[in-house]
């Protein structure tokens, strides 16, 4: 199974001061708005999303090509999911689970 690339999405309060900070790091705005109240940076190979409103926590997001193979193959081990992708669509798709210790994943298609 093939997750697809992993970024960090981090629940920030402050999205002008999370990018000047990150920014300081020598990440730089790849995609996103701040007036959206999102932003994707990249220094590199790593990627980071700050989100300002749109979520509780921190959350790790892997995008695939195919969330929803990946959705049934998890779901034939047992996975227990907080939100499914829908089986009948095409597309853009996510879902989201938790790991043991309560970190939420998403799984994101675009």
């Amino acid at each position: 199974m093939n997750v697809g690339a992993l970024h960090l999405s981090l629940a920030v309060k402050d999205i002008k001061a999370s990018r000047a900070f990150y920014e300081k790091l020598g990440f730089s705005v790849f995609d996103g708005k701040e007036t959206d109240n999102w932003l994707i940076l990249r220094n590199g190979e790593s990627t980071i999303g700050l989100f300002q409103g749109m979520f509780e926590n921190n959350l790790l997001a892997f995008h695939p090509t195919d969330v929803r193979s990946i959705q049934r193959e998890l779901k034939a081990q047992g996975v227990t999911f907080i939100l499914e992708a829908d089986e009948t669509t095409q597309g853009p798709a996510h879902c989201t689970l938790q790991d043991p210790d309560g970190n939420d994943i998403m799984i994101d298609q675009f």
